[in-house]
């Protein structure tokens, strides 16, 4: 039989016949045996070409996240998760309820709600009959939301992400978390308006960016001024994206933009530009409501009353020292019909270059009025007042990593509460049976996943993890039936009997 190997196909198969005739043996059971030595070879072969193949791709495939994504480490995600709980805890402290809508719309309903930027949306590939695209914001999907469900007045929140084919920059990505406030319903004037801007102040000021400024406008205002400055009605949208640029790009720039892409004459560029530059308080409301050309002008008038209320109720709410009205915010996106706000961080003389370069990443949140977005999705054209507001989450987490760094602040990535230790072997059981019952007490606890830890190993754990508490166990604490409690940050230890165990533990944590 030794010499079987060495036999061709054809031998192999005149053996099996013999052997068949000889021993009796069924003629199936060798036929089988030979298909599967066939499939073996296959089988065998197929592994090796794939082996070569992913060989190959892995000598040109180069890991890295999509252009304008980023990865998210576990430091990173305990600032975000504090962020977070800061904007939802005023959202909420407002009354607001929470939705979720799709991550992706029908195309159509997307289109055409945010002017030129329209170009920015993400079209998803035909995958059965429908013409999807990823969301660029969650005002439409809210409005969409609205209207399809006859909701007339809501008070919502949604955390969530969107997606843009923007350039990416710092501080800016295609795939971003958007964090919107809404009041949808028929109110009366400015009321709701100013509990948005009442909401921007309260959680920049809890998140203790730095100085900061909001800026607002109403579109009604900007749309008569473009009038009464001869731009026909067909440019207004053109005109606006323009304008929108005027806190990226110096007024030269944007003049340059009017005249040579926008096909405006430069007297009426150089008469839009007299009132764009302007900013101020209440003086300026006055000083416009008195200008001979604008006072004839229904739009001017309507947004002027609108912002002259909302500055009354902002003085009320405490908020009015860090509003401006700033005629050159414009906010490129088209369903806006009101109020439009914007806040940007701005120096002061105490900062230092840290904080200058965080001035720069733009603005930190923005909203406004959308009176008529959800009349556009229903049949009947039953319109639904909103207003709102977004959190530039993104760039606000940009500059909280940042200053958490150059503080050297020591960030938890966990909240365990206390280590379950042993300072000697074979107490892995013990230890299971304790951190059981503080897990089923709602004790956050964790301990080492090996049967005879080093008692060292486990106290370094503690401190690079910064757990404040250990709890120890060993023969002595066994017989007395009694676990040693540990401050790790002072090494100050006390003796609790066991069933005292939970309590002691959640009264140390709950002072620290």
């Amino acid at each position: 039989m030794r010499n079987l190997k060495c036999l061709s196909s054809s031998c192999w198969t005149l053996f099996v016949i013999q052997r068949t005739i000889v021993y009796g043996t069924p003629v199936r059971s060798m036929s089988c045996h030979l298909r599967k030595q066939s499939t073996d070879k296959a089988l065998l072969h197929q592994d090796t070409k794939l082996q070569e193949q992913v060989g190959q791709r892995k000598q040109s495939f180069a890991l890295k996240t999509p252009k304008g994504t980023h990865d998210v480490h576990p430091h990173q995600m305990a600032i975000r998760e504090k962020v977070f709980n800061t904007v939802v805890n005023c959202f909420k402290r407002h009354g607001a309820e929470s939705i979720d809508t799709p991550v992706f719309e029908l195309k159509e309903l997307l289109t055409g709600k945010y002017g030129e930027d329209s170009k920015l949306i993400y079209d998803l590939e035909d995958q059965g009959g429908e013409h999807l695209s990823l969301r660029y914001d969650l005002t439409v999907p809210f409005a969409r939301f609205l209207a399809m469900n006859k909701i007339s007045n809501i008070k919502r929140y949604q955390i969530a992400k969107v997606y843009r084919r923007d350039n990416p920059a710092k501080g800016r990505y295609r795939e971003f978390y958007q964090c919107d406030f809404d009041i949808a319903g028929h109110y009366d004037r400015m009321i709701p308006d100013a509990e948005c801007l009442k909401i921007i102040h309260e959680i920049l000021k809890e998140l203790e960016l730095g100085e900061f400024l909001i800026k607002m406008n109403d579109r009604r205002l900007l749309t008569g001024i473009l009038t009464v400055c001869g731009v026909p009605d067909s440019r207004f949208r053109t005109v606006c994206t323009s304008i929108d640029k005027m806190d990226k790009i110096p007024w030269d720039n944007v003049r340059r933009e009017l005249i040579e892409e926008k096909n405006l004459v430069p007297e009426t560029v150089d008469q839009i530009g007299a009132y764009i530059r302007l900013n101020g308080g209440v003086d300026l409301i006055d000083h416009l409501y008195n200008d001979s050309k604008l006072s004839q002008n229904k739009w001017v008038m309507e947004g002027l009353g609108d912002l002259n209320l909302l500055y009354k109720y902002l003085e009320l709410f405490g908020v009015a020292d860090k509003v401006s009205v700033d005629l050159g915010l414009a906010r490129g996106l088209d369903y806006y019909t009101g109020v439009i706000y914007e806040a940007v961080l701005v120096p002061s003389s105490q900062q230092n270059n840290h904080s200058q370069d965080m001035v720069h990443i733009g603005s930190v949140a923005g909203g406004g009025r959308y009176d008529d977005l959800v009349g556009m999705f229903d049949s009947k054209g039953r319109k639904v007042p909103c207003v709102g507001m977004s959190i530039g989450i993104e760039r606000i987490f940009s500059i909280v990593e940042k200053k958490a760094k150059q503080s050297m602040e020591k960030i938890r990535t966990t909240e365990t509460q206390v280590l379950v230790a042993s300072a000697q072997k074979m107490f892995l059981e013990k230890r299971m049976r304790i951190i059981s019952t503080l897990w089923n007490s709602g004790i956050k606890a964790e301990m080492l996943y090996k049967e005879n830890p080093k008692f060292l190993t486990q106290l370094h754990y503690c401190e690079e993890r910064g757990i404040p508490l250990m709890a120890i166990i060993g023969e002595e604490e066994l017989k007395d039936e009694v676990v040693k409690l540990r401050v790790v940050s002072t090494r100050e230890e006390f003796i609790v009997s066991s069933e005292n165990l939970i309590e002691e533990i959640k009264k140390l944590t709950s002072q620290r």
